[in-house]
């Protein structure tokens, strides 16, 4: 199959030159996005309005960020764990270590599901071992550890109508589906997507559309795909950095999309670890929001 890429090209709206851009989220509250650089420990925002762009430092990785329902802030990813986080002026506070025991882990992706409990995933920060796995946190904050056995756990989305989980790993090249039930078990894991072709590279971070397309972040393939409900290539668009991280609707309508990058490791690359705006040409599914 050929690569469409698309009707108009991405557009590079702000080149912070992120080591690894990751985890992009909409904030409908005051109409950004918010998107982190895990190896350079910074947690970046965007506004769409007028494009003003704010950083802050963090004391140590962080990897995601998902707004709170009932109360101001986030719940927010860090090496450490699970912790509370508020801006101006920043704080944080710890929530929860979902592993102890293993010391060289720590959080990579996360999403919230319709009922407000997140969904996150975690690897080992050196890539050298296969110690990943994937935790809910429920409103209460209690945490379970649902799936194991990662090497780099990546990107969780659901179904437009909350009974499918995808979650991936990027090490095995993978993205798997879980049925989900309304208390929050999986079941039936099962292969959705395998990136065979060597210039995909491999699956990272995932958004779906309205319509129950899911698209993928390639890492090392230098593009975004959109994939239909029965995991078959639909389109893609090609990106002008080859290290693309995750991808998310954003504006009131949901009609734009924003796409993160990594920079490391990629000095030849001018656009690497820029965030993009593309053209989606769909409307993505609602976001939702920390319950806890």
């Amino acid at each position: 199959m050929s690569f469409d890429p698309g009707a108009v090209d991405p557009v590079a709206v702000w080149s912070p030159r992120a080591q690894l851009g990751e985890g992009p989220v909409w904030d409908a509250r005051d109409g950004c996005v918010y998107f982190v650089d895990i190896k350079g420990q910074m947690l970046h925002r965007y506004r769409l309005e007028d494009g003003a762009k704010q950083s802050w430092a963090m004391a140590e990785p962080i990897c995601w960020l998902i707004p709170r329902a009932h109360k101001p802030g986030f719940i927010a990813g860090l090496k450490s764990g699970f912790a509370e986080l508020t801006l101006e002026p920043l704080t944080v506070s710890h929530v929860h270590a979902p592993e102890p025991e293993r010391s060289g882990n720590r959080l990579n992706d996360a999403k919230a599901d319709r009922f407000g409990r997140i969904w996150a995933g975690s690897m080992d920060d050196a890539e050298a071992q296969i110690s990943g796995a994937l935790y809910r946190l429920d409103h209460d904050r209690a945490c379970q550890r649902v799936d194991d056995g990662y090497a780099v756990a990546n990107g969780p989305a659901f179904s437009p109508d909350g009974a499918t989980l995808y979650h991936t790993d990027s090490g095995a090249r993978t993205i798997y589906a879980f049925d989900l039930s309304d208390d929050g078990a999986i079941s039936n894991k099962r292969v959705f997507i395998r990136f065979e072709a060597p210039d995909w590279g491999a699956p990272d971070g995932m958004t779906m559309d309205a319509e129950g397309g899911l698209w993928v972040a390639h890492w090392g393939g230098a593009r975004i795909s959109r994939f239909d409900q029965r995991g078959r290539l639909e389109r893609a668009i090609a990106m002008p950095a080859s290290q693309i991280t995750s991808c998310v609707f954003a504006g009131p309508a949901l009609d734009r999309m924003f796409v993160t990058s990594a920079a490391i490791g990629r000095e030849d690359e001018p656009l690497a670890g820029a965030l993009f705006e593309v053209e989606p040409g769909v409307r993505g599914a609602p976001a939702f929001a920390f319950h806890g």
